[in-house]
């Protein structure tokens, strides 16, 4: 069985099959026959699971599980107590209603990687930083909640899912490492992975070659080339 955490890098589908204009997960992942266990809309970044395993793909899925998903995002304007209660009690999103959540106002957090494109800022609006962690994984939550308390997320990332944080990882965008299942705390019992070290990568089908102790392979135009955030 095998687990991987991806840091799913601004643009990237959440899928292997070909996409006309976008990078796709084949981009920067080589192992073959590992499929995302839940899915990162393309303009959202951070951490993305994958798996060679469906029931364990199943579990993290499952919202018996409550795992915590933990999203840092920039949005538009500064909340005010009022829209930061809001969102911890839940909101009516119009086709479900979203469970309690935490929400915080954060500094600008300093390991993040810039942008590309970058976000387009209004010169009379200021922007803020929330840590906001939910238990469910609905089609563009996070962006329809601050949205729906007058705050328009302008970048969003995915730093953590159940106790496996992204900021502890240390992946650069397009980087990935094997963890094990017992990493995200999970009850239950899951067979174990061993983490190895975090790797670099397009897709299955292209060649790579050993430098030092990491792999790096060749890309394909416009890939990502950066390296670990600053």
């Amino acid at each position: 069985m095998t687990l991987i955490a991806l840091n799913k890098p601004f643009g990237t589908m959440s899928q292997f099959s070909p996409h006309p204009s976008r990078q796709t997960l084949a981009d920067w992942i080589a192992m073959p026959d590992v499929y995302p266990a839940g899915r990162l809309d393309a303009d959202s970044e951070g951490l993305l699971l994958l798996t060679d395993d469906g029931v364990l793909q199943a579990r993290i899925a499952d919202p018996r599980q409550k795992l915590a998903k933990t999203y840092l995002a920039q949005v538009e304007g500064v909340p005010d107590e009022a829209a930061l209660a809001r969102l911890r009690a839940g909101l009516d999103l119009g086709d479900f209603h979203t469970l309690p959540a935490q929400a915080a106002l954060i500094d600008e957090p300093d390991f993040l990687w810039p942008r590309t494109p970058p976000i387009r800022y209004r010169a009379a609006i200021p922007t803020q930083w929330l840590e906001i962690v939910i238990h469910e994984g609905k089609n563009r939550q996070v962006r329809r909640m601050t949205a729906a308390v007058g705050y328009p997320t302008l970048r969003l990332v995915r730093v953590g899912i159940g106790a496996l944080d992204l900021r502890q990882l240390g992946l650069a965008p397009g980087q990935w490492q094997q963890v094990a299942p017992q990493s995200l705390g999970m009850s239950g019992p899951a067979r174990g992975a061993i983490p190895v070290r975090p790797r670099s990568g397009p897709g299955r089908t292209n060649a790579s070659r050993i430098d030092g102790d990491r792999t790096n392979v060749g890309r394909t135009p416009n890939a990502n080339r950066r390296g670990r955030p600053a």
